[in-house]
């Protein structure tokens, strides 16, 4: 697989721009970058980083540890490195999506506005 193969996937999906990140290609939702090639050098050649949550991610690896894994630099972040070589199209299509969903969700999250309660000003 290639990154042309994850932008086929990626750029079906609602609000999805292609660009860069990292100096890497990259595919953003509303300017939130959600999968890109990776760019740090702890990482195998031809990786894709995908974001997810830590607990979806540490399943992946123990499901799948020849195609998806994690270099220091990333353990503080919401993702997971996937090596292209290695990844099934199914596969690829469930980790873009589900990155996409995972980053639109944050992105929904921050701009609502916040949950103020109905109450009624108190009266003195």
């Amino acid at each position: 697989m290639t990154f042309e193969d994850v932008a086929s996937i990626g750029c079906t999906l609602e609000d999805v721009e292609r660009t860069t990140a990292w100096g890497q290609p990259a595919l953003k939702v509303r300017g939130r970058m959600f999968v890109c090639m990776a760019a740090h050098r702890s990482a195998e050649p031809n990786s894709l980083v995908v974001m997810m949550d830590r607990s979806d991610r540490d399943a992946l690896i123990t499901d799948a540890p020849d195609t998806s894994y994690l270099k220091d630099h990333y353990l503080n972040h919401p993702c997971v490195l996937v090596r292209l070589s290695h990844v099934r199209q199914d596969a690829l299509r469930d980790v873009v999506v589900g990155a996409y969903r995972f980053v639109q969700n944050r992105v929904t999250r921050k701009s609502s506005p916040p949950n103020r309660s109905r109450r009624s000003p108190r009266r003195r």
